[in-house]
């Protein structure tokens, strides 16, 4: 047995410890500022730094200077010998009994002719960059693709920037509203194929996971209600925002969803969460 197999177990043994870690696999594989993990898990600086200490003592996170930011991200290598060790060491190699889905782990989703696959797209709110992923994956492939979008706080409504520069693009605004992911939780909810956030907060919310196999990845963008500035400056950030989702949303239709099993899929999905924005 590895002898270090004990003490990764002992760090994620402790419930904020687990926390860090489990934040960072959500937002794997980017890297996350250490002021925005102790934001979004409401730790002080200094408690923080000593639970990532202890995951990077252990391996399971690594850590990279940009600027004057630290940046932690999961380290995917010793993260898979651990729980390698726990399939193989102490399952005696049977998946059929540790893993609830190992028996899918080479399924492929059967796209047929007449078989459209479901997609949400979530953020904090529900006013832009998850109304412009909606109705720009619905244009672009409405017959492969149920597509809607939610935010996880209440009370948002429709950015009125973001209307405007889906209307000059041609999207019928009419079908979109914005909605909570209350709606996609309820026990009669339809089945997710694709879940994807487009924001850092959403990502670092604690949400439940969802059911069945649904892939998910990250594919966070910057805010654009936030930018300050004239109205000009204002619409210029949207419809860069509106550009950047576009140039992920073509990747994502390109995908030969059928051809790909479970793990090659959410490595491309991972991948197009990585595409560089250009401005």
């Amino acid at each position: 047995m590895d002898t270090l197999i004990p003490d990764r177990l002992s760090t994620l043994g402790h419930p904020q410890r687990l926390a860090v870690f489990r934040l960072l696999m959500r937002r794997y594989p980017n890297r996350v500022p250490a002021t925005e993990l102790a934001l979004a898990l409401d730790l002080k600086p200094n408690t923080l730094s000593g639970y990532v200490s202890s995951l990077l003592h252990a391996g399971l996170i690594s850590q990279e200077r940009v600027g004057t930011s630290l940046r932690y991200a999961v380290d995917m290598d010793t993260t898979q010998a651990t729980i390698g060790f726990l399939l193989h060491d102490c399952c005696r190699g049977r998946p059929e009994i540790c893993l609830p889905f190992a028996n899918d782990a080479a399924h492929k989703f059967p796209e047929m002719a007449d078989q459209k696959f479901n997609v949400l797209f979530i953020c904090t709110g529900n006013s832009a960059r998850s109304i412009f992923a909606e109705a720009i994956l619905r244009d672009l492939s409405p017959d492969r693709f149920n597509v809607y979008s939610a935010g996880t706080q209440p009370n948002s409504d429709l950015n009125r920037f973001a209307l405007e520069v889906l209307t000059q693009n041609g999207h019928d605004v009419s079908v979109l509203r914005a909605k909570t992911i209350g709606e996609f939780q309820t026990n009669d909810a339809l089945a997710l194929d694709f879940v994807f956030t487009v924001c850092d907060q959403a990502a670092n919310e604690e949400c439940p996971a969802w059911r069945d196999q649904t892939i998910s990845a990250h594919w966070g963008l910057p805010d654009p209600v936030k930018v300050q500035g004239t109205d000009a400056e204002k619409s210029l950030a949207f419809r860069q925002t509106y550009s950047a989702l576009r140039n992920r949303m073509t990747g994502f239709t390109a995908l030969p969803i059928a051809s790909l099993d479970r793990i090659s899929l959410q490595k491309a999905v991972d991948d197009i969460g990585q595409i560089k924005d250009k401005g």
